[in-house]
């Protein structure tokens, strides 16, 4: 669906459902370069089984109009206007590398309007190597290969994510080059890894917090190493780590374990979580 947000339309992923302001509301907030595709089974599910599932792409990319966010701040705004343009009171919040710090902020900004935080492929400081800072901005195919060589740990992912003999790096590469190519005004690989490399807020933003926060670490993840997650779990009050056997494109890698990680935590809506 499209939403006018801070002016500008805004697609969200939702599961081919109609709001229901009468169901709990989560959103799925992706990574650079990414977009609303990669939460293709975790989406579903949720939208199916009781949730108002919004997940977006961010602005000034994939489908989303508008100028892409120069900082987590400005990202973690839009969610919040979000929220606003539904008429959610509160929800949900799922966040995934740089969209992990957007929905931290988020959280960190309106603390009565979220319920549950959930952070996969985290890290604070989230800093990018100046190399691939560079490269992103002059040479960003070598960018995209370099992103899928630490971001993969498979070829192939489980048959329930894009099914049996998907190659998990080509795949990932055309959704890059896609999404780069959505913005022919503004480079959102650049922008985004500046805005990740420049966030200053991750742990400040956690201590706020007493809404139950999950971080979902891979096992083999090289882009944001499962240690980083768990130093920063000791800043939240409520926080629980889970590993999974994956690396950084853990939706992917592993599918059902991110999806049965998120609905222990989540839990049954009407219900209270596990």
């Amino acid at each position: 669906m499209y939403l006018s947000v801070q002016g500008h339309k805004l697609y969200a992923y939702s599961g081919g459902h109609a709001f229901d302001a009468a169901k709990p509301t989560l959103v799925f907030v992706h990574g650079v370069l990414n977009d609303h595709s990669v939460w293709v089974l975790q989406s579903r599910h949720f939208a199916y089984n009781g949730w108002n599932v919004l997940a977006i792409d961010l602005p000034g990319q994939g489908k989303s109009a508008g100028a892409p966010p120069e900082s987590v701040e400005q990202a973690a705004d839009t969610v919040l206007a979000l929220l606003d343009a539904v008429g959610a009171k509160q929800a949900a919040l799922v966040g995934h590398s740089f969209g992990s710090l957007i929905a931290m902020e988020a959280a960190a900004r309106a603390p009565q309007r979220v319920s549950h935080l959930a952070l996969l492929g985290t890290a604070f400081p989230m800093k990018v190597a100046p190399a691939l800072l560079d490269a992103s901005l002059h040479e960003p195919e070598k960018a995209i290969h370099m992103v899928n060589v630490f971001s993969h740990s498979t070829l192939c992912p489980p048959p329930s994510a894009l099914g049996p003999g998907t190659w998990v790096y080509g795949a990932s590469r055309a959704l890059m080059r896609r999404v780069l190519a959505s913005n022919r005004q503004t480079n959102v690989f650049h922008v985004g890894f500046k805005a990740c490399d420049g966030y200053a807020g991750g742990e400040q933003a956690l201590a706020g917090l007493d809404c139950p926060v999950l971080f979902i670490v891979g096992r083999h993840d090289r882009m944001t190493p499962p240690r980083s997650a768990r130093a920063l779990a000791q800043h939240a009050a409520q926080g629980r780590v889970v590993e999974v056997d994956g690396g950084h494109a853990m939706m992917l890698e592993a599918p059902d374990e991110v999806l049965l990680a998120l609905r222990d935590f989540l839990g049954v809506p009407g219900q209270a979580a596990g």
